[in-house]
Parts: C-alpha cells; structure tokens; sequence
C-alpha cells in the first residue's frame, strides 16, 4: 500500500488509470488499523484499484484541504477528483460496493 504525503500526492492521484483509493488515517486511532487489514484484502483482489494511505498527523494539510475531520475516512477518487467519501470503519463488502459504482 503506497503511503502518501505532500510530495507525492497529487501526482499519484493524477496519474492513476482508474480508480484511487485512499484511506485517511492515524497510528493511535484504532478503528484505522481494524480498517487496515480489509483494505490490504481489497488490494489484494482488487489489482485495477489503486490503494493508499494518508497519515493526518503527518500531513495535516492534505487532511484539511479534503475537510477530514473523523477517521477512518476513505476517500475513492475517479479521473482525480474525489467521487465518494465513506467515513468510519466500514466492512469489506459496503467498501466493494462503494468501489463498484464508480
């Protein structure tokens, strides 16, 4: 899982062919490692999605520029803009299905 920061953000969310998505997330806040493990699983079966992560201490000011004010906040953009935000740990399924309307 590619972990992103200011330097590298917006190129990796330009450049993707297809879907990206990205998890906002913290070392201390437990619900984004329970969410860690499922999104492992999705980049696993899912090789055409791009995942990512965004450590919000350590980049507070992509978390700003995106209004995260909870997390786990996931964020699918498509065509590099965001096109749907899921915040709290969801399971694996309700996340593919996000996935699968883009």
């Amino acid at each position: 899982m590619k972990h992103l920061n200011m330097e590298n953000f917006e190129e990796t969310i330009s450049a993707a062919d297809g879907i990206v998505l990205v998890d906002f997330w913290a070392q201390w806040c437990g619900p984004c490692k329970m969410m860690a493990s499922v999104l492992d699983e999705i980049e696993a079966e899912h090789p055409e999605i791009t995942v990512a992560k965004v450590d919000v201490d350590e980049n507070p000011n992509i978390a700003s520029q995106y209004q995260i004010t909870s997390i786990p906040t996931l964020i699918v953009f498509k065509d590099g803009s965001p096109a749907a935000v899921s915040v709290g740990f969801k399971p694996k399924n309700e996340i593919e299905q996000m996935l699968g309307d883009m």
